[in-house]
């Protein structure tokens, strides 16, 4: 049986989408940890042990075309209901459950401002988009943006804000970092190890980001980079003036103690060239990182990391309209786009960059932001998805490539599985070559090739 997806466009908007949900799938016995009346609904088929992504049912399209592609792939599932209402009226529950499930999870941002009904009148739902509230709920401390060459790794939830030293403490119990803003260092600890990690995996250059003479939370967050990288083999090739660790030892040494007995272990063993840069220095490095096509891995805090990746996403555009401006000078005719293919770059617009959340416990969330997938739903329900032939009808491809991706690292080391999801994305693209299809005839042209 297809899904009516119309029907369930038609009931999120205004019925009893959670009976209709409860119709199309079953109630599932797995719990989070620490809950025992979670909603989850289980769908799919398990055929060939292929284990099961956990996904945020949301709002709009972000929620339709995550059940368009389940519907196509016949992948097992969870399914957690996240949609804004319900997010509002139950004091954001549901992010606990989502964050305290141990799965590979899938998650999409959708609007920030949406609004739902309270007690009549229509307010900002609470949480906006849900992202913040889930990171603290769900332990996330880092998430990893890799886009052709550059890999960012984003800690979170860190905003080096604070300047006033006589505010600033690390509190001995919790390892938060109190000031005028409440950073967990213990967070930071793990998401700072990750980076090493992956400087060493896989040989890259590693650029530290951070702001240690203007913040005080990275003074300790470069302190406790040091602390890391003491007994290692990683080669400091640029430093900050001072030390951050002896400059910052009471306070790192606070954190430390809070962390697993065995957290360094191993680590004398991982080696790789480290780079301290302030983080404003880093936009500048960067470009220059995706013109050379030098492969680097970059650790930033919430608010720098995500100036970064913005800048990853904007860039390649910003570079192939440059470069176009100077063929069309010097070599009138010569295709930028092309070029920039036989040259070897591979980032696209941004709208391809994919978003890994690692959390302390339980596997990591898939993240995607899904622009303006809000408004284009409701062209569908009006009828009329185009509006006459002057827009585009939606692209379901970033549910594809992202169940992609999940599915894949929920379950490695079967290549079985993994050359099936990569065959159903060549499918995809066949299917969607040419004349974009509307939605709906898009659903019904993929059912036949899944295993739905």
């Amino acid at each position: 049986m297809t899904l009516d997806l119309l029907k369930i466009a038609q009931e999120e908007q205004g019925g009893d989408l959670f009976k209709l949900l409860d119709g199309i799938y079953k109630r599932s016995k797995v719990q989070p940890r620490g809950y025992t009346d979670a909603i989850i609904w289980e769908g799919g088929s398990t055929a060939g042990g292929v284990k099961p992504v956990a996904h945020a049912f949301t709002d709009m399209f972000a929620l339709n075309g995550t059940l368009m592609a389940l519907d196509v792939l016949g992948l097992p599932f969870l399914g957690v209901p996240m949609m804004a209402q319900f997010r509002h009226d139950t004091k954001l529950v549901s992010l606990d459950w989502f964050g305290k499930l141990e799965y590979t999870a899938l998650k999409w941002s959708t609007a920030g401002d949406f609004l739902v009904n309270e007690n009549g009148r229509k307010v900002v739902v609470n949480g906006k988009s849900a992202n913040a509230p889930l990171r603290t709920a769900a332990g996330v401390y880092c998430n990893v943006r890799p886009y052709g060459t550059i890999t960012c790794i984003r800690f979170m939830p860190g905003l080096p804000y604070s300047q006033d030293k006589k505010k600033f403490a690390v509190d001995r119990a919790t390892g938060n970092i109190h000031s005028e803003m409440n950073t967990p260092g213990v967070r930071m600890a793990y998401a700072a190890r990750l980076f090493l990690k992956m400087v060493h995996e896989t040989g890259q250059i590693g650029r530290v980001a951070t702001k240690p003479t203007q913040a005080q939370e990275d003074a300790v967050n470069a302190g406790i980079m040091r602390w890391l990288m003491k007994g290692t083999k990683f080669k400091l090739k640029r430093a900050y003036s001072v030390d951050a660790y002896e400059e910052h030892k009471d306070n790192v040494d606070a954190v430390a103690a809070l962390l697993p007995k065995d957290f360094k272990a191993g680590m004398e063993g991982w080696g790789g060239d480290v780079y301290e840069h302030i983080s404003d220095t880093n936009f500048g490095i960067l470009l220059h990182d995706m013109m050379q096509q030098k492969k680097a891995i970059i650790y930033a805090t919430d608010l720098d990391g995500d100036r970064l990746t913005d800048l990853m996403a904007d860039a390649p555009d910003a570079l192939r309209a440059w470069g176009q401006m100077v063929l069309d000078k010097v070599k009138p005719g010569t295709d930028m786009k092309k070029l920039w293919a036989d040259m070897g770059f591979t980032m696209g617009s941004g709208k391809d960059m994919t978003s890994v959340m690692y959390r302390m416990v339980g596997e990591p969330i898939f993240e995607q932001t899904l622009g303006s997938a809000d408004a284009m739903l409701l062209r569908l329900l009006k009828g009329d998805e185009t509006e006459g032939g002057t827009k585009q009808p939606y692209d379901p491809r970033i549910h594809f490539v992202l169940i992609n991706e999940a599915y894949k690292a929920a379950n490695p080391g079967n290549p079985k599985l993994a050359g099936w999801l990569d065959a159903q994305l060549e499918t995809f693209d066949k299917v969607y070559s040419g004349k974009r299809p509307r939605y709906l005839e898009g659903h019904r042209k993929l059912k036949p090739w899944g295993t739905g």
